[in-house]
């Protein structure tokens, strides 16, 4: 009984948060609710392994640390499919952000009474350089010409 060592809290959540680090995956891509994504699943079947893929809309982020999971919802031949998959799972060969959505939640649950056009998202398009530049100059004069007015006053 003399030898056995005792764990503080302290200790072993430091312990526990150690080990949970080294599993987590550092080439997750950062993903949001109403982003379409492609993911590559590692599928097992019999003795052979091989790569489905599986696309469709973020309805949900859940969780945190090693447990932090997304559940994926696509239309299949009429039919809604929703997956759940854990972030860091070595299932999950690859993850591609392919569109981002501009919602006003974090579950999309609504999405499983749509169908069709009504089903769609709005597209966050990511700005080119050019448009970034105009905006940045616009902003700079807009300043300008407020600290101007106040000046004059």
């Amino acid at each position: 009984m003399a030898d056995k060592q005792v764990i503080t809290k302290s200790a072993g959540r430091a312990l526990l948060a150690a080990v949970e680090n080294a599993q987590l995956r550092k080439d997750i891509p950062e993903i949001k609710s109403g982003d379409t994504v492609r993911l590559q699943v590692r599928v097992v079947e019999g003795n052979r392994e091989r790569l489905q893929p599986f696309e469709g809309v973020v309805m949900r982020l859940r969780g945190g640390g090693v447990n932090q999971n997304f559940t994926v919802r696509r239309i299949t031949h009429g039919v809604g499919v929703e997956r759940t998959f854990l972030i860091h799972s070595p299932r999950i060969e690859k993850i591609e952000v392919l569109r981002h959505a501009r919602v006003r939640r974090k579950q999309l649950y609504y999405l499983r009474g749509l169908t069709g056009k009504a089903a769609r998202l709005k597209e966050i398009r990511p700005m080119t350089s050019k448009q970034a530049a105009a905006k940045e100059a616009a902003k700079a004069a807009r300043i300008s010409s407020t600290t101007s007015n106040s000046a004059n006053e």
